[in-house]
Parts: C-alpha cells; sequence; structure tokens
C-alpha cells in the first residue's frame, strides 16, 4: 500500500493511531476543538479512502456521495446511530466501531456519577470554593447511602452487566432490564424485570441502551413519574434515550431526587432548564475519556482503516453483509 491512499479524521484523536495511519496514508486531522460542519466534511472528503470520525458528526447519504472513492467509515467510539448504515451498506462501504475496549471506562465513569450523586460531591465542591464552608453542620450537605440499595441496569449488554458486577461491594440488590436473561447477572443475584418495575423499585437508575427508534426518549414523562420520588437517573448510554424536558420537568417538580448526564439529546447544545439546577450532574461526554482507553481506541479504528485498504480481515465490522 503506497501513501496515494488519503484519510480524513474529523477530531484529534489520540497520536498513536494517527501516527499508525501516516506510515502508510496521507492523513488529514481536524485540530480545532470543534466538530467540522457537515459541509466542511464533504468539501475535505472527496478524495478520502477513510473517514474517521466522531460522536458529533452526521454521515448520511449525500456526504459519502462526496467521495466516490471512500472505502470505509471508522467511528471512533461504540455509537453509530448518527451514520447512516443502510446508505453505507448500498454503495458498498464498510463502517466500524470500537466495541469492548471502553466498557470498564465507561462503566467506572457511571459509578463516579452515581457516587458524586449519592454524596452531592459537585454541590459539595461548589460550596467549598465560595467561601460559604465555615463548619461541618449534622446537616450539612446530607447525602444517601449506597450500601443496600437497588441499581436498576436498563440494557444488559458488555456496559450494563460491568455497571451491575461492581455493585456486588456494596451489598445492593440488582434489577435488570434487557430481552434475554443474562446469566452473568442471575449468577450475582441479579434479576431480569419489566421496565416498570424496574423504575418504580430502583434506586438508581442506570442507562445502557443503544439508540434506536424504541430506544429514543425510551425515559420520558411517564416513565419518570413511575420512578421514587427518592431515586437517581444516570445516562452515560446515548442522550435521545431520555427527554430532556420531561427530565428537567421532574427534576423541578421534585419527581426524581437528582440525574446525572454524559450524553446529551441534542449534543453538545444541553437543555438550558438543566444547566441552572443542583440536583443533576453534567458531564462533556466523557465516559470514555481514559487516557489508556482512548489510545486503544485509536489504534483500533487506524487498524481498521489500515485493514480496509490492505484488503485484509476486519474485526469490529458493523455491517458485514458488505462483503457477501
Amino acid at each position: 500500500m503506497q501513501k496515494k491512499w488519503q484519510v480524513l479524521i474529523t477530531l484529534d484523536i489520540p497520536e498513536i493511531g494517527i501516527r499508525m495511519l501516516k506510515e502508510c496514508c496521507k492523513v488529514e486531522v481536524n485540530k480545532k476543538d470543534v466538530a467540522l460542519s457537515k459541509k466542511e466534511i464533504i468539501a475535505k472528503l472527496r478524495d478520502k479512502y477513510a473517514l474517521c470520525c466522531g460522536a458529533e458528526d452526521v454521515i448520511d447519504a449525500e456526504v459519502m456521495d462526496s467521495a466516490p472513492n471512500l472505502k470505509i467509515i471508522a467511528r471512533y467510539g461504540v455509537g453509530y446511530d448518527k451514520v447512516d448504515v443502510k446508505a453505507a451498506t448500498k454503495r458498498k462501504i464498510l463502517v466500524t466501531n470500537t466495541p469492548e475496549v471502553l466498557t470498564d471506562a465507561v462503566a467506572e465513569m457511571t459509578w463516579c456519577l452515581l457516587f458524586c450523586l449519592a454524596r452531592r460531591i459537585v454541590e459539595a465542591d461548589n460550596f467549598v470554593r465560595k467561601g460559604k464552608f465555615k463548619r461541618s453542620g449534622p446537616e450539612s450537605l446530607l447525602g444517601i447511602d449506597i450500601r443496600g440499595k437497588t441499581l436498576g441496569i436498563i440494557g444488559a449488554g458488555k456496559i450494563g452487566t460491568a455497571v451491575a458486577k461492581k455493585s456486588t461491594g456494596f451489598n445492593m440488590d440488582i434489577l435488570y432490564c434487557e430481552v434475554v436473561k443474562n446469566n452473568e447477572l442471575e449468577k450475582i443475584g441479579g434479576k431480569k424485570v419489566e421496565l416498570n418495575y424496574l423504575l418504580k423499585h430502583a434506586d438508581f437508575v442506570s442507562l445502557h441502551v443503544p439508540l434506536t427508534s424504541k430506544t429514543t426518549h425510551l425515559v420520558g414523562e411517564r416513565e419518570l413519574n413511575i420512578m421514587k420520588k427518592t431515586a437517581y437517573l444516570i445516562n452515560t448510554s446515548r442522550g435521545k434515550v431520555v427527554d430532556e424536558v420531561a427530565l428537567a420537568k421532574a427534576l423541578n417538580g421534585k419527581q426524581i431526587a437528582g440525574a446525572a448526564l454524559d450524553v446529551y439529546e441534542n449534543e453538545p447544545q444541553i437543555n438550558r432548564e438543566l444547566l441552572g439546577m443542583r440536583n443533576v450532574i453534567l458531564t462533556p461526554h466523557i465516559s470514555s475519556a481514559t487516557k489508556e482507553t482512548r489510545d486503544k481506541m485509536s489504534i483500533m479504528v487506524a487498524k481498521d482503516c489500515i485493514a480496509v485498504l490492505k484488503g485484509e480481515k476486519l474485526s469490529h465490522l458493523v455491517n458485514p453483509e458488505v462483503l457477501g
């Protein structure tokens, strides 16, 4: 393979993957701290053979048709809902993602958010920084115990399973909502239940589903009204799984105790009401943001691009039907 192969990377992925690609390809990287517009992607993609894209990039038929040489769309991340996979398949363009490698990082971030909600860490930090800390009173910034509570997992795939398994040290009851029984969770006392039952009984509800037509606004006004008034919602899956307007209403009305979001319905825009609330934690889509994990993701997309351009076998193919 010669350096005639050209690659567009729409986000500044870790250098380890970029170096791998530069050994055999001409690489163009968006170094700006903002996503490229669709128009910019089209302009830059025309002569490219491979595209590495991020969570905010909409890669539809129009984008694909602007690049007649395009052979692969490598998604830097797990979710690929903004890539029109059907359009790619029709055009014989391979689509890949980076599953599994970020499972533990996302599970750990979920627990980080759970801890912060339970013990009001963000509020406490702001309290101290604003010079309000004069003494530690008995009623100051009271949180709740985690031990003995019920953890509800909606979507017991690899990440949901990892989150649930980390609860064993806290003697928590585990409820999970999934199409099929999860034997790993059953072994540690997990109970497969219907969504309404989980919402009604869980103290912490954690979302780990892919974005599909069925999971869009999976948690809306009806579901939030079912939850305990003392319960917390955590979303590290996809933003559109939660109806943010309904969530803001539920938080304002104290229908639930709080929420933590790492992903957003119209990312990177965030519901203005949520921005002003003390009982919601907002992080900038960083669930996989550990150096080790992001390096591995960078290596994965680089290897996938190189494999396609060399005509070699892929490991993380979303649309295998392209290969026949």
